[in-house]
């Protein structure tokens, strides 16, 4: 499907109609050629299924419609400042003061999805903002205008395009041909955020599949419940009765406040916190332990597919009676592999330089690994993890 194919052309005595509008044979030539051009990066545009190639797709449709410009794709705004900048052109990362797009947004809510630098700033002002200096300056851009792409009142992702004086500004021509791209590209953007939403889910369930019986539960970045197994039911009416009348009632309770709480915690802590210093897929992990039984443990882990996803974290939720453990797998699925053969060897009353010899390790990775396990099980000694392995 063609760029330009919803545009009609008919003869008429002073050169061609486009939708009721006479324009010149050239200009008519010249939609026709964007058109054909702009084609081909607009199909793989819509079928990105990732960021990356999404992100190229973006810059082959802005090369197309407006040659020679810089293109920068900012994602994850918190509330307007990106955790994530993409730029077809090496530029310096860093933050700048958002407060005054900030405020220009308030003000003209009617105008969130194009705004120009020079609607933003003053001349005089633009020079000695920020986002001047750091990112158009350097380029010798003296020209900018975002595409602002909104999920509700939360900013999805900006697309920014920037163009040098001999360039110059973006005519009404120019502007028109964006705002007929803008939806392609709100399209794409919306089709990966869902995409990335379900495979975050799925890699999630994957990591379900190796700890049941443990319970375990899922909450959306809204704190809604996403899975419970029977076990995550079950501790749930635990945490909530007690083990005394855990056994008599019906196990229907919902998650825990406490944990709930400190899932929001958890969500204040992400926001604060640039993801260049996270790690790729757990992006924070807590434990709480239950304020009367204090044998009742829940792990909490904020998970993302990736750092550069559109999708937010979802909650990972483990649960543990330590009290009494009626069979050593759930505390063997929270170790590696390695760490669970060495867990069993100790189990087995090997010393460590006989555990080396069998794991084909040295005596200090030995070490380092029980050292490891025991953080990770909460014990204090080797005969601690026996007697909890048991």
């Amino acid at each position: 499907m063609a760029f330009f194919s919803h545009v009609s052309v008919c003869d008429g005595p002073n050169g061609y109609r486009v939708a009721g509008e006479r324009i010149s044979v050239k200009r008519a030539a010249t939609e026709a050629i964007l058109g054909s051009v702009i084609e081909k990066p607009l199909l793989q545009l819509h079928a990105a299924p990732r960021l990356e190639p999404f992100w190229i797709a973006v810059q082959r449709v802005i090369e197309a419609a407006l040659p020679g410009s810089l293109v920068g794709l900012t994602l994850q705004h918190h509330p307007i400042s990106p955790f994530i900048a993409k730029w077809s052109r090496p530029i310096l990362d860093g933050s700048f003061d958002a407060k005054p797009i900030e405020t220009y947004l308030n003000k003209h809510p009617r105008n969130r999805r194009f705004v120009r630098a020079s609607d933003v700033f003053p001349e005089r002002a633009m020079l000695r903002s920020d986002f001047y200096r750091k990112y158009m300056a350097p380029q010798k851009r003296c020209y900018a205008i975002g595409l602002f792409f909104w999920q509700r009142q939360r900013l999805l992702a900006i697309i920014v395009i920037m163009r040098t004086a001999k360039q110059g500004d973006f005519t009404p021509v120019q502007a028109k041909l964006l705002r007929h791209l803008y939806p392609h590209f709100e399209t794409a953007l919306r089709r990966l955020h869902v995409l990335e939403r379900e495979r975050a889910a799925r890699t999630a369930f994957e990591g379900f599949l190796s700890r049941l019986p443990l319970p375990t539960m899922l909450l959306r970045w809204n704190l809604r419940l996403i899975y419970q197994n029977k076990a995550a039911r079950e501790f749930c009416n635990l945490w909530a009765v007690g083990p005394e009348l855990a056994s008599v009632i019906k196990a229907n309770q919902p998650v825990p406040a406490e944990i709930l709480d400190r899932c929001r915690q958890l969500k204040k802590r992400w926001r604060r916190t640039s993801q260049w210093r996270t790690p790729r897929m757990i992006l924070q992990q807590e434990v709480i332990h239950h304020s009367k039984w204090s044998f009742l443990r829940a792990i909490l882990s904020m998970r993302q597919l990736s750092m550069g996803s559109l999708a937010r974290p979802h909650f990972l939720i483990e649960c543990e009676e330590l009290r009494r453990p009626a069979t050593p797998l759930p505390h063997l699925v929270r170790l590696t592999q390695r760490e669970q053969q060495l867990s069993r060897l100790v189990c087995d009353g090997h010393s460590n330089q006989e555990i080396a010899d069998k794991a084909g390790l040295s005596v200090a990775m030995v070490k380092k690994h029980l050292h490891s396990i025991f953080q990770k099980l909460e014990v204090p000694s080797r005969s601690r993890l026996i007697a909890l392995m048991r």
